[in-house]
């Protein structure tokens, strides 16, 4: 991969390590209160898997900052980013292997404690992915020059939403359905009551 596409990649292989560790959590707790085997076998296959997935997104990532034209503020933020990003993968690494090797020893005591390190993984977790949020939210980055100055030049000019119009057309819409029926007038030489009306008619107007 080159240029561009590290932090394109990078940004594509984020989510799934989140979700599954975080599920995986989740599952554990399930498994404690419930007891069911089946919450267990879950809980460890999205922690392994989760695991080798954040070993993914780290090195991508690790990859796109090399990638990314950034100034000192930029730089901090991502310094930061990596720092927890790394912590993280060293905790969920541990905890994938410890029950790769551990699973079908564990007492409750021994599975209450791992469920613990989980919840202490899960929060590095978040605040890694608060600081990758800032990255791209707060400083913009790895969105090319080109790209940002036009956006910024589209926005100084700015963008108008028929927004009036099409209030306008709702109310007239929401008029027309609650205005009461026109009452009902006979043409001129009907003869009078030789004809009748569905049920809920206004009364004639003769």
């Amino acid at each position: 991969m080159y240029g561009y596409d590290w932090p394109r990649l990078h940004a594509a292989l984020n989510d799934l390590p989140t979700a599954l560790l975080l599920m995986a959590l989740l599952f554990d707790v399930a498994a404690l209160a419930t007891k069911r085997e089946g919450f267990r076998l879950v809980s460890f296959w999205t922690l392994v898997v989760g695991a080798i997935g954040g070993a993914a997104a780290v090195i991508s990532g690790l990859q796109a900052e090399e990638h990314i034209a950034h100034g000192e503020a930029v730089h901090r933020v991502m310094e930061t980013h990596e720092q927890f990003a790394l912590i993280t993968l060293g905790v969920f690494a541990v905890l994938a292997l410890w029950r790769i090797v551990r699973e079908r020893k564990m007492g409750r005591a021994e599975r209450s404690i791992l469920v613990a390190f989980t919840f202490v993984g899960v929060g590095i977790l978040f605040v890694t992915a608060n600081y990758g949020g800032r990255l791209v939210f707060e400083h913009a980055a790895a969105i090319p020059n080109k790209v940002l100055e036009e956006e910024l030049h589209e926005r100084s000019e700015g963008h108008h939403h028929d927004d009036g119009e099409e209030e306008d057309t709702r109310a007239a819409a929401l008029d027309s359905l609650t205005q009461p029926a026109p009452a009902h007038v006979d043409s001129p030489g009907t003869p009078p009551h030789t004809h009748s009306h569905p049920p809920g008619t206004p009364p004639h107007q003769d």
